[in-house]
């Protein structure tokens, strides 16, 4: 299913010369259980296919258990059987194996993807860059972009604010508790989370530091429709007991901080948007 574009597998289901006749139990499962179908992706198939979803449905007296495998980016996958490997593809309700042609085409669309990706991340991070005052102060510019980005829908206001406001949240809890305080202003604490500007297929969280002495606070976040989340921070000239440093000097916790916010916002946009691995720059 991952060589065809991904799929679901239902397991306590009673077929007949392959049709569904009804349900059967498929007993008890565990979260051990669980974790061994991961792994089993993971370890016995190559390249590794991640991100598996496991749904338990039913009572327990008639449960069924509902796997879903992703789309993938990095097909042909391969089953190896010591010196010698196939590659598996979905054909109806048949298992049929790819050939060499067949091979080659997937490797040659994953070449490309690999390509067109990288200068879809490299785009990304050139459009947060631009307009920077970089020649004024040091900027801190992440961008994240799902492998496989989602198109399913725009997404409403509402959505954004929340997957911004966890970001927050999270990125917050990451500085853990007996040390001091990052910094007085965590970048995420220096965005309008509650009211995000619709822009270009994204939600923009504007900058709210502003005023004297503010600029060192400047931050700029945004999450896209396709999953992809970006982060432009103001990272040179922060203020000390004497006033500010220059504007060439970062301050190692607002770096750290700007880290944990982008990512924070990646994972947040993934658990919500339902979106998988991420390429960061």
């Amino acid at each position: 299913m991952a060589n065809s574009g991904g799929g679901l597998i239902v397991f306590g289901v009673d077929e007949d010369q392959k049709h569904a006749r009804g349900r059967t139990d498929v007993g008890p499962v565990s979260e051990s259980f669980e974790r061994t179908l991961r792994r089993v992706a993971v370890s016995g198939i190559q390249p590794p296919v991640f991100n598996l979803l496991v749904h338990r449905l039913g009572p327990e007296s008639n449960r069924a258990l509902v796997v879903g495998v992703p789309p993938s980016v990095d097909a042909p996958h391969l089953i190896y059987r010591g010196e010698y490997f196939g590659a598996a593809v979905r054909n109806n309700a048949d298992t049929e194996w790819l050939r060499e042609r067949q091979l080659e085409s997937l490797y040659r669309a994953r070449l490309d993807e690999r390509r067109n990706a990288g200068h879809a991340l490299t785009q990304l991070y050139l459009e947060i860059a631009a307009g920077r005052d970089a020649e004024v102060r040091a900027w801190f510019i992440a961008v994240a972009r799902p492998r496989v980005p989602t198109f399913t829908r725009r997404l409403t206001r509402d959505h954004a604010r929340s997957i911004l406001g966890n970001s927050g949240d999270f990125a917050l809890s990451l500085d853990r508790g007996g040390r001091r305080p990052m910094l007085p202003v965590h970048p995420l604490q220096s965005v309008d989370v509650n009211n995000p500007r619709v822009g270009l297929r994204r939600w923009i969280a504007p900058n709210t530091a502003v005023g004297a002495g503010s600029q060192c606070y400047e931050t700029w976040a945004s999450i896209h429709d396709d999953g992809s989340a970006t982060l432009a921070a103001a990272v040179g000239g922060g203020r000390t007991r004497d006033g500010h440093d220059p504007a060439n000097r970062i301050d190692s916790q607002r770096l750290e901080a700007c880290v944990a916010g982008v990512l924070a916002l990646a994972r947040q946009a993934s658990e919500e948007m339902g979106v998988g691995n991420y390429e960061l720059r």
